[in-house]
């Protein structure tokens, strides 16, 4: 708290809101004046800053310097404040936000964010929903990049090794339409949550993809192409149509392929929706949009499948092969459940491919390197001279 009051009323306010607590007077520079803190030099401000909790008798520049200091130290800093001399801090700060009753015009055009009702809860609505935006983002890029490596990978691997792909054209662009435009519409539209609130604040420089992500991306991924090119390469023997033409066999593997990798999406689209939780069905039944979207796709799917067999090449399939794959897309739910209580590291997945870059010698290095070489020549000089 920063207040232009004494010291001894920005005390009590402190000790009564809980901003200061008991034990924290005790604490060297706990409790600070402006002046004081001002007439420190910009490496002492850089020392003790992180332990001000208060500090009185602020005048703008104090507030500029404290906001400057926090900054120099990593930290993200939010200001709030009303009045004129809160400008400063307010635009220099990451994070401004002033209030729109009370609040001068300064305070608002040097601010980021207006609080319209003057109300302080309305920062953690703020903070929760940006939170959950964030989230969002980054369920709908695990779950779409799951769906691209499966894909590709399945059709790559096929092609190289057959001269045949299972998933023809038609066939991947319902599988981008259903998981890009209805995926992004499921998974985007997810309401906050209190478990956003418990997670600590996302780092400047913290991947977009974490090590969380990558862990459950790459576990779907791989899961899901196993299947798939077993079914490509033995689907006739495992789904019994030895009996069935060639032309007919190839057929219906392939349209048990599309399937199966359809409904791998579908369960998968559940395991997104809680990327760190074991329980992927809390809070399902507050969203009805994504209920809605999962059932749409369902009976598009069966549409595609039992009647558009002209236009996505596909062919009717029997109630045994209907199971067969809503089996292996409700394998990865106990999978999901199963990686989600694997630990992943803390440093980020990418760091372990990136190179390391030379250390560039210091200039004093560069110095001592020449005064040896002038050294060696200078004796060599003396050398010739001699003889």
């Amino acid at each position: 708290m920063v207040t232009g009051d004494n010291i001894y009323t920005a005390k009590a306010i402190a000790l009564e809101c809980g901003i200061l607590q008991r034990e924290d007077t005790i604490e060297k520079y706990a409790i600070i004046e402006g002046r004081e803190f001002r007439n420190f030099s910009e490496e002492e401000r850089l020392e003790i800053v992180d332990k001000i909790c208060v500090m009185g008798r602020s005048s703008p520049t104090d507030k500029l310097f404290l906001v400057q200091a926090l900054r120099k130290k990593g930290h993200v800093v939010a200001v709030t404040g009303d009045g004129t001399n809160d400008a400063p801090a307010l635009h220099e700060a990451d994070i401004g936000l002033s209030m729109g009753i009370q609040g001068t015009e300064v305070a608002k055009e040097s601010s980021d964010i207006i609080i319209l009702d003057d109300n302080f809860a309305s920062v953690v609505k703020v903070v929760r929903w940006g939170r959950s935006v964030y989230a969002n983002i980054q369920k709908f890029i695990q779950f779409q990049l799951t769906v691209n490596v499966a894909a590709l990978s399945i059709n790559f691997v096929a092609a190289v090794s057959s001269g045949d792909v299972p998933l023809t054209a038609v066939q991947l662009l319902w599988v981008n339409l259903i998981m890009d435009t209805l995926g992004a519409l499921a998974l985007a539209t997810e309401a906050p949550t209190d478990h956003l609130m418990n997670r600590p604040p996302v780092g400047r420089r913290e991947p977009l993809i974490t090590n969380i992500m990558w862990r459950n991306l790459i576990v779907q991924a791989f899961y899901q192409v196993i299947v798939l090119l077993v079914l490509t390469f033995k689907g006739n023997d495992i789904l019994n149509l030895k009996d069935d033409s060639t032309a007919r066999a190839n057929k219906v593997r392939n349209t048990v392929i599309f399937n199966a990798f359809v409904f791998c999406q579908i369960f998968n689209e559940f395991n997104s929706r809680k990327p760190d939780q074991v329980n992927i069905f809390r809070g399902l039944r507050s969203s009805h949009l994504f209920v809605g979207i999962i059932s749409f796709t369902l009976v598009l799917q069966v549409l595609i499948v039992e009647f558009a067999g002209k236009i996505a090449s596909t062919t009717p399939l029997n109630w045994k092969k209907w199971i067969t794959c809503i089996v292996i897309g409700f394998i990865s739910w106990p999978l999901a459940a199963i990686v989600k209580l694997i630990p992943v590291p803390e440093r980020p997945f990418l760091d372990y491919f990136r190179l390391k870059k030379p250390r560039r010698k210091s200039s004093s290095e560069h110095r001592s390197k020449s005064d040896r070489k002038t050294e060696v020549n200078g004796g060599q000089d003396h050398h010739m001279e001699m003889t």
